[in-house]
């Protein structure tokens, strides 16, 4: 079987101009997803490489928001922006040396970047939807492979901007970047074809968006999170999942607090009889949906108080649950001393349901949802 070549796609539409405009949408897309995954990354990390500051308190829920939306946005476009350079891949390799270079610094990087691509849309769609079909782990892997696309895509973008440049600075119906074959019109102008990528997009974005803001949810059918949960608030790992049904609601549970030699240990009744602070915080998660609740709880630094722990260290926070990464994390000094954040015994101005980490659980401003450990057990300062 022969293959085809460039000459044999004659639509109008698989133009430069096209691929030009689309592109430029898509490489700010993946910017904007790229930013907000660095710093989500580095968010969870229990020494962050930059600070990562508690204020504003919604900062995580609006850049995580962002990270899902145009993620998930970059699908129509990238799927029309491969579309119109398809008839590129069939392209013979000039006999030029220099030429030759410059041809193959191109496939390469174009390889490298649609490779990428797809795979951050697909792994990063799936993880929205908590489907995990692969045997990697997810975080470290999404992240690592956004370098290698951001990568890839800034030397596309330096090896083929001339023809960028020149597309952007001309009437989208110029055929003058036109292979001569390029003769088949259709009922949709490139323009509209442009715009119908753009309402595409946005459509993509809106349909998912209603998990990270609640005025959108009726018209979100894709987004993961309706926003329906025990108290008002999702729940993305059930007390049962954790393994806790038990232990959460035993009347031997104790919060242990531990610094150096000293240690204390507060029944539940003693934690209800300290001084109570209310905060309207958001939670938000990895997966894009986020929730705004009113929480009550001791202020996390009342409690470290108590051991006589310095200002400014961080603290080891470790739950009930038995199995999972996140059965021990750490709370960064800035947030421990934060007076927002607490450890949380009601939701609503009522207890805590179990789902939700009865009887006590760490919530932090600008944290994310990963993080806000629950069924809380022992606080201890690491340094």
């Amino acid at each position: 079987m022969q293959l085809p070549a460039p000459e044999h796609f004659t639509s109008r539409l698989r133009s430069p101009a096209v691929a030009a405009r689309v592109g430029s949408w898509l490489g700010i897309a993946f910017g904007i997803c790229f930013l907000t995954g660095v710093y989500s990354h580095v968010a969870q990390l229990p020494d962050p490489w930059i600070p990562v500051p508690t204020r504003p308190v919604w900062l995580y829920r609006v850049t995580q928001g962002l990270h899902v939306a145009t993620g998930v946005a970059s699908v129509p476009l990238l799927l029309v922006k491969l579309w119109s350079v398809y008839p590129h891949l069939f392209t013979r390799p000039p006999r030029a040396r220099r030429d030759l270079v410059l041809h193959g610094l191109e496939r390469a990087s174009i390889g490298v970047l649609v490779a990428a691509a797809i795979f951050q849309l697909v792994t990063g769609i799936a993880n929205s939807a908590q489907w995990y079909p692969w045997a990697f782990s997810f975080r470290p892997t999404h992240y690592a492979i956004g370098w290698v696309a951001m990568g890839a895509l800034v030397v596309h973008i330096a090896v083929k901007l001339p023809v960028i440049r020149a597309a952007l600075t001309t009437d989208i119906e110029d055929p003058g970047l036109d292979r001569p074959t390029m003769s088949a019109h259709s009922s949709l102008s490139r323009r509209g074809l442009v715009r119908s990528a753009w309402v595409a997009a946005g459509l993509a974005a809106l349909a998912t968006e209603g998990s990270t803001v609640p005025a959108l949810r009726r018209v979100s059918v894709l987004g993961v999170r309706s926003g329906d949960g025990p108290q008002g608030v999702p729940v993305n790992k059930s007390a049962r999942a954790a393994g806790v049904l038990e232990s959460a609601v035993s009347p031997d549970f104790r919060l242990v607090l531990a610094h150096a030699d000293l240690t204390v240990s507060l029944t539940l009744a003693d934690l209800e009889e300290l001084p109570q602070t209310t905060a309207d915080l958001p939670i938000a998660c990895v997966e894009g949906w986020s929730a705004s609740a009113t929480w009550t709880g001791v202020r996390m630094r009342a409690l470290l108080d108590l051991v006589g722990a310095p200002n400014g260290v961080p603290i080891n926070v470790r739950s009930l649950q038995e199995h999972g990464p996140y059965k021990a994390t750490i709370l960064p000094g800035n947030f421990a001393d934060d007076d927002l954040t607490l450890l949380a015994l009601r939701l609503g101005g009522e207890p805590l349901d179990l789902d939700h980490g009865y009887p006590c659980r760490l919530i932090a401003p600008n944290r994310p949802g990963v993080l806000q450990t629950k069924w809380v057990t022992r606080l201890e300062v690491s340094a």
